[in-house]
């Protein structure tokens, strides 16, 4: 089982979802956790009966929402293990990053904007330490520009933060908004009308997080979903 972390302030749901998808039409077995404080899936993400804490299926994924460890959705599942291929994680407070062991997860990303809030609170959700994390970037912007990128270098510089070299990109487009809010309230996925460079950043993490599912697949199958 591979455990993926989604870590900053920014909003992470959609990305997470649509990666999934992907994921699960490459015969994967996936589970995001949304530990969020707002926890926007509960609201995005068709549910029966919606309570506390539960899991649902979307579209062959399942969305458990309202947990704080790995542990409590062993309980809540009742099983010994968790029974997935890949599990990514939604993380916007500190204190989860341990309870959830990031330090050990296969690997963190940081999703930021380039607001001051995204990028503050963002790296408050990293901390400070002397223990420091890898992480890749996730950067959305809708110009892209060198200098935004050395601001958040800037800032990060006393957080427990190791960057690695390579960075993704999700450059902000309206068009892909509109497109995603027209899918939810369809209660569906499609990633027909969505922007290359949208699906390009997504075909990114799906290179790094399982190399063995080849770019060509998924291009193949933006093309029937």
């Amino acid at each position: 089982m591979k455990k993926i972390g989604f870590i900053g302030a920014y909003d992470k749901t959609n990305i997470l979802i649509y990666l999934s998808k992907i994921f699960v039409e490459s015969g994967l077995k996936v589970l995001i956790i949304d530990t969020t404080i707002l926890q926007k899936s509960r609201y995005t993400v068709p549910a029966i009966a919606p309570s506390r804490c539960y899991i649902t299926s979307y579209e062959g994924i399942d969305v458990a929402i309202g947990f704080e460890t790995i542990e409590e959705i062993k309980h809540y599942s009742g099983v010994q293990e968790l029974d997935y291929d890949v599990v990514l994680i939604d993380i916007d407070q500190n204190e989860n990053l341990n309870k959830l062991d990031m330090k050990n997860a296969d690997a963190n990303y940081f999703v930021t904007g380039f607001d001051d809030y995204s990028l503050r609170r963002g790296l408050e959700v990293i901390g400070k330490g002397e223990e420091r994390i890898k992480m890749t970037k996730i950067l959305v912007s809708k110009h892209m520009e060198k200098t935004e990128e050395e601001y958040l270098n800037f800032l990060s510089f006393y957080y427990a933060v190791e960057w690695n070299k390579g960075k993704i990109y999700f450059p902000f487009e309206a068009g892909d908004e509109s497109i995603i809010i027209d899918n939810q309230r369809a209660a569906r996925i499609s990633f027909k009308e969505l922007s290359m460079v949208y699906k390009d950043g997504l075909i990114q993490l799906v290179e790094q997080i399982t190399p063995e599912i080849k770019s060509g697949t998924v291009k193949k199958m933006f093309k029937n979903i």
